[in-house]
C-alpha cells in the first residue's frame, strides 16, 4: 500500500505578521515557518497505518527552499520519501493551480490513498483537497474525525455543522481531508531526524510535472487584491444597572441604531 502525504508549510502559530509592501501578502523574511497543522494529523493518520506494516509513505509539498525543513521533519517522524516541487513559477498559484500540480504528483505516484489536512492554517478555504479528488478521479470524504479500514474501503466520520457526524463508505483507493484531533501526532525522534539526512526527496519543477501554464499568478483564476490589518471600532459602550435597566438600555439602543 502507497500513501502519499500532501503537506504545507505555513508561518508558524506564534510569528509576528505584518503586511508586505504592496499589501498582497505577509513579510515572510525573518519569520519561522512550520507543517500546517491540519496536515500533521494526516501525516500521523499515515504513519499508523505504516506501523501496522501495511504501507509506503510519501510526503509532498510545494514552496521554496526553506520547504526542505518540513519535509524533513515528515521524514524524521517515520515517512519513507518525499517531493519537493522547488520552483519560482508557482509563486502566486490559486488554489486549483496548487492542486493541479499535488494531482500531478498523485499521477506520478498512483497511491492507494492519499491524506491531507482540512484546510491550511494560513488560507482556511478547504478548497485543494477536493480540488486535487476530482482532478486525480478519487472519491472523498472531507472534515474526517476517525477512520477504520477494512477490505475495499475505509469507514468515516465526518465532522458536520452542529456537532453531528456523518458515517460514510468511501471506496479506495480515495482521498481524505483529515480534521484536528483526529489522533494524537508523534514528535520527530533523534534517530528519526538522523536517518531522514538518508531518506530521498526529489526535487522537481511545475514544468516536470506538465503544470507550468496552471501555476503562478499567470495561471491564477482568483487573486488577492489585497489584505490589512482589521480597522479599530470607536470603542465599545458599557451599560451599567440592573439586569432590567440594562436590558431596556439595550433595547433604546437598537431601536436608535434603526436594527429593530
Amino acid at each position: 500500500m502507497k500513501i502519499l502525504v500532501c503537506l504545507k508549510q505555513v508561518p508558524h502559530q506564534d510569528a509576528r505578521l505584518d503586511v508586505n509592501g504592496d499589501g498582497t501578502w505577509i513579510k515572510e523574511d525573518g519569520i519561522k515557518f512550520e507543517i500546517n497543522s491540519y496536515d500533521t494529523y494526516a501525516l500521523e493518520e499515515a504513519l499508523r497505518i505504516k506501523d501496522a506494516g501495511e504501507a509506503e509513505v510519501v510526503v509532498a509539498s510545494i514552496g521554496p527552499d526553506r520547504v526542505t525543513q518540513a519535509l524533513r521533519t515528515a521524514l524524521g517522524m517515520g515517512a519513507d520519501r518525499a517531493v519537493h516541487v522547488n520552483d519560482a513559477a508557482c509563486q502566486g498559484s490559486d488554489a486549483l493551480g496548487i492542486a493541479k500540480t499535488l494531482a500531478a504528483i498523485a499521477k506520478e505516484e498512483s497511491p492507494d490513498l492519499i491524506l491531507m489536512g482540512l484546510m491550511s492554517d494560513d488560507g482556511n478555504a478547504s478548497a485543494v483537497p477536493p480540488m486535487v479528488a476530482e482532478l486525480v478521479g478519487m472519491p472523498s470524504a472531507t472534515a474526517v474525525v476517525a477512520t477504520e479500514r477494512s477490505e475495499g474501503n475505509i469507514r468515516v466520520e465526518r465532522e458536520l455543522e452542529g456537532g453531528a457526524v456523518e458515517v460514510v463508505d468511501v471506496p479506495t483507493p480515495c482521498l481524505l481531508a483529515v480534521q484536528s484531533g483526529l489522533n494524537q501526532v508523534r514528535y520527530a525522534s533523534l534517530k528519526g531526524i538522523m536517518a531522514a539526512k538518508k531518506k530521498p526527496l526529489d526535487v522537481k519543477t511545475a514544468a516536470d510535472l506538465g503544470v507550468a501554464d496552471a501555476v503562478g499568478t499567470a495561471g491564477a483564476k482568483v487573486k488577492i487584491e489585497k489584505i490589512y490589518q482589521p480597522l479599530r471600532g470607536e470603542g465599545a459602550e458599557i451599560l451599567s444597572g440592573s439586569t432590567d435597566e440594562i436590558v431596556s438600555s439595550l433595547m433604546n439602543k437598537i431601536k436608535e441604531l434603526g436594527l429593530l
